[in-house]
């Protein structure tokens, strides 16, 4: 079966894998779904390609789009008028807030907007102004406003 492969079949799987990142996006059987009809193309051209060096050819074709891919979005990054947008904690880096409760140990809580965060820095007493620094993970890191 493998034997009679024409540039239809890749065509119509190139086809398919394009509609599939249509449903479902993710930009990744895009990149296979080209490489499928890079071999289409090629069998076109060369139609004694056996099968075996053409899915030689589509591995390489498909793992060479997606690296290539990678290579370009890692050069021209997205860049956006909202960064910190789906980054809620580094909203809130420069904000003063005062303290409910004392850091105790480092380590406290405040109360942001609609939700509890947890918090380190130096100690100090409830009622103290705190400046957001930065945050790891789920923490905030912050300092006395001065």
């Amino acid at each position: 079966m493998l034997q009679h492969l024409t540039y239809w079949h890749w065509f119509i799987l190139a086809a398919i894998l394009i509609i599939l990142e249509v449903f479902a996006p993710g930009a990744f059987m895009l990149w296979i779904g080209i490489a499928a009809g890079v071999v289409g193309a090629v069998l076109y051209f060369v139609p004694t390609l056996t099968w075996e060096y053409q899915f030689i050819l589509f591995s390489i074709a498909s793992v060479g789009s997606i690296v290539a891919w990678r290579a370009w979005r890692q050069a021209r990054p997205v860049i956006t008028d909202e960064p910190t947008l789906n980054r809620r904690g580094s909203q809130y880096i420069g904000r003063v807030f005062t303290l409910d409760a004392p850091i105790i140990n480092g380590i406290g809580k405040i109360r942001v907007d609609d939700s509890t965060w947890k918090i380190e820095g130096a100690d100090c007493p409830a009622g103290t102004k705190i400046r957001v620094a930065g945050i790891e993970n789920t923490v905030l890191k912050v300092d006395v406003a001065g």
